[in-house]
């Protein structure tokens, strides 16, 4: 499968999306914040019942808010629901410090050990 155009947002987010045959690549560029979450979760829940592995990659993420964790954690429950697999990949120490005030991260600490699926 090609690379789907970026899905942009004026306002300082976006995604670039690859899809392969094995997987979907969504990378998550900017600041994904209250303004944007509903952006990444209309992106990702459409591509769900197309494959069995979605992987977000987080390298570009400059910013996430409660409401970006909220859209990931969400994010996650639907793929459970869909039988897919979703990957957090190249999450960013601020992301982590995130993750550590909502006490989430021994959960994705786990997927960074063995890299960073999440369980």
């Amino acid at each position: 499968m090609s690379p789907e155009p970026a899905a942009l947002s004026t306002s300082g987010f976006r995604m670039r999306i690859d899809a392969h045959e094995e997987a979907i690549v969504i990378y998550c560029i900017g600041r994904l914040t209250s303004e944007h979450a509903s952006a990444l979760k209309t992106q990702v829940r459409e591509k769900l019942p197309h494959t069995k592995r979605v992987i977000l990659d987080l390298q570009e993420l400059v910013r996430m808010d409660s409401s970006g964790l909220g859209a990931i954690v969400g994010l996650y429950v639907s793929a459970k629901k869909e039988k897919c697999e979703l990957l957090l990949i190249n999450y960013n120490k601020s992301v982590r410090d995130l993750l550590g005030l909502t006490s989430l991260l021994s959960m994705f600490e786990d997927c960074a050990r063995t890299g960073m699926r999440i369980p």
